[in-house]
């Protein structure tokens, strides 16, 4: 018996030191983390990184309520993770970066897209329940949600800054966005993603505009909003739905309630009469002090209710992959 026990020892020392000590991790259990102590971990990073890359399960990281002030990156090669808070309005990861603080070592600012609180690289990832801010103050762009994934979801989340709040970082990628809080001054939605906006608050801060999208040519939908309500704060009485950050930008803002905040003409061309030829922007069907089509940019157009009828998630997301945002 003591020769097995030998025998034994000699292979377990053989085997490489993965094989022997396995993530302890490495399974669909939930991980919780907690600002106080009581979870597994104390910062959301933490859980990022015991998560193993290339999941095929799905792994829930709870985190607790607490103000979490961290600089956060879910890297490419992790997916299927959901990050749940316990209640939205209490539990909020935080950041403070601007593109006007300068780089080490250097005279020029870090730039708009170095200053996310939260950057999304992996596909399947899911927000649920949490606040994403950026809290710096206006001296600049400042991300709060950077987003370069494929089929990621957001469910009943706030993001909060004020210029360039949620950054739709890659073209064909599939954005989600379901009962949300976003709020900003300027362009405070923009970028080249196909994103639908399901029964979200848009909220603008400021006499400005709500998106920016740079959608390609060659892709059928940028952003669509649906039964979303625009709202605005004390003094933000002149807003614009969008306006082309590059042309071909796609907006459609459809069943939605527009407020008295926003202008007769909804859009503008970004200062370029170009633009008026490319840009795809559309409403349909929507009411409010702001909803009033008399006045709206010639260059901007109504969809019948048939068009109206053929926007879907699934047309909008349609892939080979057949993704289903209601699973």
């Amino acid at each position: 018996m003591k020769g097995m026990r030998n025998l034994i020892s000699v292979l377990l020392l053989a085997l490489p030191l993965a094989a022997v000590a396995a993530n302890p991790y490495d399974n669909p259990d939930t991980l919780v983390v907690a600002r106080d102590g009581t979870g597994q971990f104390r910062t959301v990073d933490e859980a990022i990184e015991v998560c193993r890359a290339f999941m095929d399960y799905h792994k829930v990281i709870f985190v607790k309520n607490g103000t979490y002030k961290e600089k956060l990156v879910i890297p490419s090669w992790l997916s299927h993770i959901e990050i749940c808070g316990e209640d939205r309005d209490k539990t909020v990861i935080t950041y403070d970066d601007h593109a006007n603080i300068k780089l080490p070592g250097t005279d020029k600012g870090m730039g708009t897209f170095r200053t996310y609180t939260l950057k999304i690289q992996g596909n399947d990832i899911t927000l649920k329940n949490i606040t994403i801010e950026n809290n710096s103050a206006r001296l600049g762009q400042a991300v709060a949600l950077h987003t370069e994934g494929d089929r990621l979801k957001f469910v009943n989340c706030r993001f909060l800054g004020h210029q360039d709040t949620v950054y739709t970082g890659v073209a064909g990628t599939r954005l989600y966005f379901k009962n949300c809080y976003i709020e900003g001054t300027t362009d405070f939605i923009f970028g080249p993603s196909t994103a639908w906006f399901e029964d979200c608050e848009i909220h603008s801060k400021i006499n400005s505009y709500v998106t920016a999208a740079s959608t390609p040519q060659d892709q059928p939908y940028g952003y669509v909003f649906n039964h979303c309500r625009l709202t605005a704060g004390e003094g933000a009485v002149k807003v614009y739905l969008g306006r082309p950050w590059r042309p071909y930008a796609y907006t459609l803002f459809m069943n939605c309630e527009l407020g008295g905040h926003i202008r007769p003409e909804g859009w503008h061309n970004w200062g370029n009469e170009a633009n008026e030829k490319t840009a795809r922007y559309a409403e349909y069907n929507n009411t409010g002090a702001g909803a009033d089509t008399k006045g709206r940019a010639p260059w901007s157009r109504q969809l019948t209710r048939k068009e109206a009828a053929r926007v879907t998630p699934k047309t909008v997301f349609a892939r080979q992959d057949n993704w289903n945002v209601e699973e």
